[in-house]
């Protein structure tokens, strides 16, 4: 592995400077505060002036077609973490808009892409279902095409559509075969949110995200939303799912994250660093928290156990972070005592909400875009050769 530093030109580091001051300028701490006080990762003010920048469009495009070159790619997503950008729904829109772009119709892609690049339009993912799990494809929301075969009616429900209430469209899984074996019973579409028999309701989720559940009866959709063909939708859907499920291959130039959820362990790797900074204080007394050997040794017990997570790659790093997060982020708040319960902008708070925000986040980081039992299961079977997981009762 290469840990050598890229040398930038003049040209990038001027780039970064701007970039910065860019991010500075709109990502302030009202922003923030805001972001945690509704739980969206989303702010529209912050999302439309990255669109009018410009800065959508660079970083979705390759370089070939006027995007981000390597190197300022790499500066921006870094960059971006640094600032917290509230992001997730870039996120999902970024991933969707590429399903569009390579499935959709000439007509559906000149509707969506103009306004993903702008940021007026954004995508959301339609894949978990109330009784449905992790196991997307046991799909039971039914797409029925009407005679014509013009249109088609939508009933069903999905769980967990984070971003729904700031979108526009939801990439949505379907069951158009019941009687079909599950991957090939599945079609993709991408809906329009506004349609009528729509309704969006808000679950909070306990680090205090915001996402929904969304409910179709007699969803009317045109053909035309149809992304591929019909009961190929494993086909539409696995490339994003893989993308999100970091099952992608590393870039040879070895510019981009170790593995996915590095934006995530950002927030952790800065509870980390506060709370050093916090034990490292004397009091009143003269006294250090650090100079207790208990502290110490926690404290860097849980150093150490970062650094190994921040190092691990590729789906193997997907569970040593959000495992990570979920041992140590404890311990960051013991050391520090009561205060480090205070959230995000409390007078009094030992580290003005970090640790207490990691200890709420935490768990999720275990569970969206996969459980972490799923992803042990994926590394037994698919890289140790062990097999399938048996579920069933010893006989």
């Amino acid at each position: 592995m290469d840990f050598s530093k890229v040398d930038l030109s003049d040209e990038d580091k001027a780039f970064l400077d701007e970039a910065r001051e860019f991010l500075a300028t709109h990502v302030t701490e009202d922003v923030k505060r805001r972001d945690r006080e509704t739980g969206d990762n989303f702010d529209e003010g912050v999302h439309l002036a990255l669109g009018a920048a410009g800065y959508l469009e660079a970083e979705w495009k390759p370089e070939s077609e006027g995007g981000f070159s390597r190197v300022r790619r790499r500066i921006w997503e870094l960059e971006k973490r640094r600032a917290h950008v509230p992001w997730v729904t870039w996120g999902t829109t970024a991933m969707v808009a590429r399903s569009v772009a390579k499935f959709g119709s000439k007509e559906l892609q000149d509707e969506v892409l103009p306004g993903v690049f702008s940021g007026h339009v954004r995508l959301c993912l339609g894949y978990t279902e109330p009784e449905g799990g992790s196991d997307v494809a046991t799909c039971k929301t039914r797409a029925v095409r009407e005679a014509d075969g013009s249109s088609w009616v939508i009933n069903g429900s999905k769980m967990f559509t984070t971003g729904a209430h700031n979108c526009q469209y939801v990439f949505l899984i379907t069951n158009t075969d019941p009687d079909a074996p599950k991957h090939q019973s599945l079609t993709m579409f991408l809906v329009p949110l506004n349609s009528p028999g729509i309704e969006i309701q808000g679950i909070r989720t306990i680090d205090g995200d915001r996402t929904n559940i969304v409910y179709y009866s007699d969803v009317r959709v045109d053909d035309k939303y149809r992304l591929g063909e019909v009961n190929q939708g494993w086909t539409v859907l696995r490339e994003p799912l893989n993308v999100e499920h970091g099952a992608v291959a590393a870039a040879p130039d070895g510019l981009q994250d170790t593995s996915i959820m590095m934006h995530q362990a950002g927030f952790m790797a800065e509870a980390v660093d506060k709370a050093a900074a916090r034990v490292g204080q004397p009091d009143a007394s003269g006294r250090r928290l650090i100079d207790d050997g208990s502290v110490a040794y926690r404290l860097g017990r849980s150093v150490a156990r970062m650094e190994a997570a921040l190092s691990t790659p590729s789906i193997f790093g997907r569970v040593a972070l959000a495992q990570t997060m979920r041992d140590i982020s404890p311990d960051l708040m013991d050391i520090q005592g009561a205060a480090s319960a205070l959230p995000l902008g409390t007078d009094g708070a030992s580290d003005d909400g970090a640790s207490e925000y990691v200890y709420r986040f935490a768990p999720l980081v275990g569970i969206y875009g996969g459980t972490l039992e799923v992803f042990r299961n994926m590394i037994a079977q698919y890289v140790l050769g062990l097999g399938k997981p048996a579920y069933s009762k010893p006989k």
